[in-house]
C-alpha cells in the first residue's frame, strides 16, 4: 500500500490490531511478539469415557456458547471403532509393545458425537438416542462416518432448518449437511469440486466477503497443504486451492482454523514437527497466521508455538502430559474479558499410542500479537498509517508493567503533532485516552492523521478509533 494512502476505507471496524502490518508506518526499538496464552488449571476437561470412544485421536472440537440457550455446545469426532485399541490390551498400548500404526486388525470408524456444559468447564455427554451403536442408540453420538468436521451455528441464517452448518469430509469426498438443532442433520449433500479430504474442515461466513469460506487440506506426495474453497450458499462450492504450506517437509502444515476478527482474518495453524529420523516421532503444536482477504497469508513469528505443548520433567510415556504430543484447536469463542480456545490434545506423538482430551486455553481481549520495547527500560515507538479521524478519541489496549507507559500523540497530515495524551500506566481493553493537550481536534475530522505510540515496559495489542 502507499504510504499516503488512507486505510480507513479497507476496514469495517474501527478497532486495528497491530499485528497487521498495513496499519503500521514505521517501528522504532519495537518488535511483534505472540501473545500469551493460559492454560486452564483444570484441564483436561473431559476424555475417552465411553465404549465408543475408543480413541480421540485429534478430537477436531468444534466449541461454541449459544447465548440463546446459555449452554456451551461441542461437537468433537473421535473413533467410534478402532480395532487397535480394542484388540490391543491397556497394558500394551506402548510403544515398547509396537507402534499404534502398525497393529493389526485395524478397522477404524469416526463419528460425529455431542457434550454440552453450563459453564465450559464441567461437560455432560446426553444419552441423545439418534444413532445406534453396537445395538444400542444410548449414546451421544450424532452422525456416523465423519472423517473430521466442523461445525458451527449460523447466525445469518434465516431458514431455521438449516441454522446449524456441517463442513465435512464424508465418504468418499467432502459434504455439507444442514440441521435445525445441531442433532437432527439432513441427507448430507457431497462436494465433488473440492478434491481436499482430510484433517479438520472448517467454514464460515466471511461477511466483508458475502460469501461461505471453507478450509481444509491436500497432500503434494507426502507433504500436507492447507487448501480453501468459496460458496455463496454453503451448498455450491469452488474448486480447492492451496493458500498455504509448511516452511520444509519436517514442519508441515496440517489444519488451519480461520475466523475473522477486527478487520481481517485470523488462522490457527496446526503444524506438524517431524524429527529428521523418524516419520513417527511426529508432534504437532499450534502457530498463528493472519490475511487480509483470506488467499494471502502471512505469519507471525513461524516455527514458533502460539498454543505449545505442555513439558515434562522427565519423558517417560505413560507419565506424559495431557497435551505434550498433539494440540488440534476449535474456533475461538469471544467474551469482553478473555478469548476461549478450546482444543483436542493428545499426551503422545501423532502416529502412536496416546490418550485424548478436550482441554481449554485463554487469551486476554486483541491478545493475538502485540508491540512490546526490544528492550527492558527503552522506548518503543510505533507511527501509524494515515487514518481518518472522525471524532477526537482515540482508545487502545495494552499490558503495562509496573513502571510502565503509553502514550498517544495524532499527527496531522503535515507531520504536526496535534495532541498527546495523558499516560496510561496499568493494563487496559478499548481504554480512552485522556488528552493532556490538545490543538483543534475537532478540525480534524474527516482528515488524514497519524497516530503515535510511545511505550515503556508495555505490550500494545489494539487500538481504535
Amino acid at each position: 500500500m502507499p504510504k499516503s494512502q488512507t486505510i480507513r476505507a479497507q476496514h469495517q471496524e474501527t478497532r486495528y490490531l497491530v499485528l497487521d502490518d498495513r496499519v503500521i508506518d514505521e517501528v522504532v526499538a519495537a518488535k511483534l511478539t505472540l501473545g500469551e496464552i493460559t492454560k486452564h488449571p483444570l484441564n483436561p476437561l473431559f476424555g475417552e469415557d465411553r465404549r465408543w470412544e475408543p480413541r480421540f485421536d485429534n478430537v477436531y472440537a468444534n466449541v461454541i456458547y449459544d447465548s440463546e440457550d446459555k449452554l456451551y455446545k461441542c461437537w468433537y469426532n473421535p473413533f467410534i471403532i478402532d480395532e487397535r485399541v480394542t484388540h490391543t490390551p491397556p497394558e500394551k498400548r506402548h510403544p515398547d509393545f509396537g507402534n499404534y500404526m502398525d497393529v493389526t486388525p485395524n478397522r477404524r470408524e469416526m463419528g460425529l458425537c455431542y457434550a454440552v456444559s453450563k459453564d465450559g468447564i464441567y461437560w455432560e455427554k446426553p444419552e441423545l438416542g439418534l444413532i445406534e451403536f453396537d445395538g444400542s442408540k444410548q449414546n451421544n453420538i450424532v452422525m456416523r462416518r465423519v472423517n473430521g468436521a466442523g461445525v458451527f451455528k449460523d447466525a445469518r441464517e434465516t431458514d431455521p432448518t438449516q441454522r446449524y452448518k456441517m463442513f465435512f469430509c464424508g465418504e468418499p469426498q467432502m459434504t455439507v449437511a444442514f440441521s435445525p438443532d445441531g442433532l437432527h442433520w439432513d441427507e448430507p449433500i457431497p462436494i465433488p469440486e473440492v478434491e481436499a479430504h482430510g484433517t479438520h474442515p472448517n467454514a464460515f461466513w466471511a461477511g466483508a466477503l458475502g460469501k461461505y469460506i471453507g478450509f481444509t487440506r491436500q497432500h503434494a506426495g507426502s507433504v500436507r497443504l492447507v487448501t480453501r474453497t468459496e460458496s455463496p450458499d454453503f451448498v455450491e462450492w469452488t474448486p480447492d486451492e492451496t493458500v498455504l504450506v509448511g516452511s520444509s517437509p519436517l514442519l508441515q502444515a496440517h489444519d488451519m482454523i480461520v475466523f475473522p476478527t477486527c478487520g481481517i482474518y485470523i488462522g490457527l495453524l496446526g503444524i506438524m514437527v517431524y524429527p529428521e529420523d523418524s516419520n513417527i516421532d511426529v508432534k504437532q503444536h499450534v502457530e498463528l497466521a493472519w490475511s487480509v482477504d483470506t488467499v494471502q497469508w502471512h505469519r507471525i513469528a513461524e516455527e514458533t508455538p502460539f498454543i505449545g505443548h505442555t513439558s515434562a520433567e522427565t519423558e517417560r510415556y505413560g507419565t506424559l502430559p495431557y497435551d505434550w504430543g498433539t494440540i488440534f484447536p476449535s474456533a475461538p469463542i469471544f467474551f469482553h474479558d478473555e478469548i476461549r480456545i478450546y482444543y483436542g490434545a493428545g499426551d503422545g506423538y501423532f502416529f502412536n499410542w496416546r490418550d485424548g482430551y478436550l482441554a481449554l486455553a485463554t487469551l486476554r481481549p486483541h491478545g493475538w500479537a502485540g508491540y512490546e520495547p526490544v528492550a527492558a527500560d527503552t522506548p518503543a515507538v510505533i507511527t501509524t498509517q494515515p487514518l481518518t479521524f472522525d471524532e477526537p478519541s482515540v482508545g487502545i489496549t495494552a499490558d503495562i508493567s509496573d513502571g510502565g507507559s503509553v502514550r498517544v500523540a495524532i499527527l496531522d497530515k503535515s507531520g504536526s503533532e496535534r495532541a498527546i495524551s495523558r499516560p496510561i500506566r496499568t493494563t487496559v481493553t478499548d481504554a480512552q485516552v485522556e488528552w493532556e493537550t490538545g490543538n483543534g481536534l475537532a478540525n480534524l475530522s474527516g482528515d488524514p492523521i497519524r497516530l503515535r505510540f510511545q511505550f515503556y515496559n508495555a505490550k500494545l495489542y489494539a487500538f481504535q478509533l
